[in-house]
This record gives structure tokens, sequence and C-alpha cells, in this order.
């Protein structure tokens, strides 16, 4: 029997597990968003327990770590397993702007979301600029 092997099947099937797929998305996909003077940043963990979620910050790089078990027990037949399992973890590189001292977290219906605060030297701010004009008034 003549067997046609693609030796890039494997390597695109390791990275639909890494990446995911428009059908199929990474384990722990994230959106990122600015309101005001906070970064609020959204993970999906649908099916994970709250208790298992674990959140490290050290230096500027927060990571995430989250477990989804998997439904086994004695009696247990998977049919079909499409959902991802194990741990997973998810690292993000916080700039100098980002207030990682004060990261607030909720967890809430399988969403973690995490509210990190602009530093203060980050924020706008106006700057008064002096004329000389008003520099020699002043000083008359």
């Amino acid at each position: 029997m003549l067997m046609r092997t693609d030796p890039f099947r494997e390597l695109d099937r390791l990275a639909q597990q890494v990446l995911g797929t428009a059908a199929r998305p990474a384990a722990m996909p994230v959106d990122a968003w600015r309101e005001d003077q906070e970064f609020v940043v959204a993970f999906d963990l649908p099916g994970v327990n709250a208790d298992s979620v674990d959140l490290d910050v050290e230096r500027n790089v927060l990571t995430v770590k989250a477990e989804r078990p998997a439904p086994v027990g004695k009696d247990t037949e998977m049919i079909v397993s499409e959902r991802p399992r194990g741990v997973f973890s998810r690292q993000l590189v916080l700039g100098e702007a980002l207030d990682a001292e004060n990261v607030k977290a909720t967890y809430d219906a399988g969403v973690l979301t995490l509210r990190i605060p602009v530093t203060e030297k980050a924020k706008p701010r106006k700057i008064e600029i002096e004329t000389k004009e008003a520099h020699h008034q002043i000083a008359a």
C-alpha cells in the first residue's frame, strides 16, 4: 500500500492548537482596550473554575494561568473532544505607563477582567508656556 505523507501536516496541527483558528480559537482568547485612565484586558475562560485561575506580576510581566479539567471519570467515554483542556498560560508585557502594583481582577460568567491603571506620570497634562514678554512684565 502506498501512503502519501505531508511534512507540514503536523506543523499545521500544532499551529492550530497554539494559535487557534477562526472556527476554534486559542485556549485563552483576549480583548484589550483603554477606558479613561486605565487599560482593561478580558480573557475568555469558559468552563474554568475561578479557584484555578492564578495571576502573577513580576517586574512588568503579567502572567495568567488557568486550568480547564477534562470531564474524566471511571465510566467516562469521550465521544467528541474539541474543547481545549489542561493548564493554559498567557503573558502580557506591561508598559512603563501602566501601574502593575494596582491591577484589579474580577471573574464573572467565564470572563476574567483585569483593570490596570495608567501611572500618574503617563497621564496627559497641560504644560504652561512662558513667554519672554510675560517674563519681562513680571520683572518690571
